[in-house]
């Protein structure tokens, strides 16, 4: 899929001339498109082996299992699944919530689910990890992963205390039989599964990547080098007015344009931040050549406490804004889109201050 797209973005690259149409084609278009697509066979494998688990009869005995445990925190056994298919990608996890009857229930994992370390977010701790912490690049990860169960089960409990005190959710389903699941139902449920994936995700992103693409381009000067071109497009000028706000958490104004990039999709984090630390420029190598010079600039220009609080506020701030519209739609208001953007983001803001002080 990625050869895909960079075949179709060096055709047209090949005929198109110079200029701002050209760089919006390229880049703010099948740029944005692009890295959702390329997500596409992970999220089908996803759902294949999902639905193998679901038609055999299974996934109603796993959400069986965790009620006892998800509803000390005041969630529902069935918030497993979406829980779960989060670790993917959190638009179908918020489209999985439909299938839990209670609202305050359903509304709740909504809020809860962006927690879950999508792929998504894996580049930016793979970057940190090479540069800061090689000899436990794993342990680190997995920490990564297991702190986001933890805060997101915390955050359960307490909004259980506050949100809709008056709901009480009961558990009840219907334990079907095991049997041997049926390729046509599976093949059937991944490709309906896969299809809304793209459809809901497919205008919100395209919307939100020309919008990031125009902050990042104008105002446009030829003359300067990529990363001086981000620093005074309309984008940097954003990342140094909200540069006195994140350097208590230990970021400067590069990593703070690198965040504003990841509210629209959490992947272009590396990308932007390849940009602004030279780590992308001359580079004919490829993304590894890319990725190991962005590892040097970092490990050289920053430190430990940094990479920790940077990796830990990008696993938990701001769902990225396809998220945000599958709350939306599956929630029917705004309303808890916003909460759910504003709270993810105060909490990271208040755990990375934490860890980057701790760790100084």
């Amino acid at each position: 899929m990625e050869q895909g797209v960079d075949y179709l973005r060096t055709a047209l690259g090949a005929h198109l001339p110079t200029g701002w149409l050209r760089d919006l084609i390229l880049s703010g278009i099948i740029g944005g498109v692009g890295s959702v697509i390329v997500f596409l066979p992970n999220i089908l494998i996803l759902y294949f082996f999902i639905s193998i688990l679901e038609d055999s009869g299974y996934l109603a005995r796993a959400a069986l299992l965790f009620d006892p445990l998800l509803r000390r925190v005041g969630l529902h056994g069935k918030s497993f699944f979406p829980m779960l298919t989060g670790f993917g990608c959190n638009v179908p996890a918020i489209m999985a919530t439909r299938t839990i009857e209670s609202r305050k229930s359903r509304l709740m994992t909504m809020m809860l689910a962006p927690f879950m370390s999508c792929s998504a977010r894996l580049p930016i701790y793979t970057i940190f990890t090479l540069a800061f912490f090689p000899e436990c690049a794993t342990s680190v990860m997995m920490g990564l992963y297991a702190f986001g169960i933890l805060v997101a089960m915390s955050s359960a409990w307490l909004l259980n205390k506050y949100f809709h005190r008056s709901e009480e959710s009961h558990f009840v389903m219907e334990i079907p039989l095991y049997r041997r699941p049926s390729l046509t139902a599976v093949l059937t449920l991944t490709w309906e599964k896969g299809r809304e994936y793209l459809r809901k995700m497919g205008g919100i992103i395209l919307i939100t990547s020309i919008a990031m693409w125009a902050l990042g381009y104008f105002p446009h000067d030829d003359s300067l080098t990529p990363a001086q071109q981000q620093e005074q497009s309309m984008l940097g000028t954003l990342g140094h007015a909200i540069a006195p706000a994140v350097a208590p958490l230990g970021f400067d104004w590069r990593m703070g344009i690198g965040l504003l990039s990841g509210m629209g999709a959490k992947e272009m984090m590396v990308s932007t931040l390849g940009v602004l630390y030279n780590a992308s420029e001359g580079s004919d190598d490829g993304d590894d050549a890319d990725n190991a010079a962005l590892v040097s600039a970092l490990s050289t220009g920053t430190t430990r406490a940094v990479a920790v609080s940077y990796m830990l506020f990008a696993l938990l701030y701001f769902p990225c804004f396809a998220t945000l519209a599958a709350i939306r739609a599956e929630s029917g208001r705004w309303r808890y889109a916003l909460f759910a953007a504003i709270y993810s983001t105060a909490v990271a803001y208040i755990v990375a201050f934490v860890a980057y002080h701790l760790m100084r």
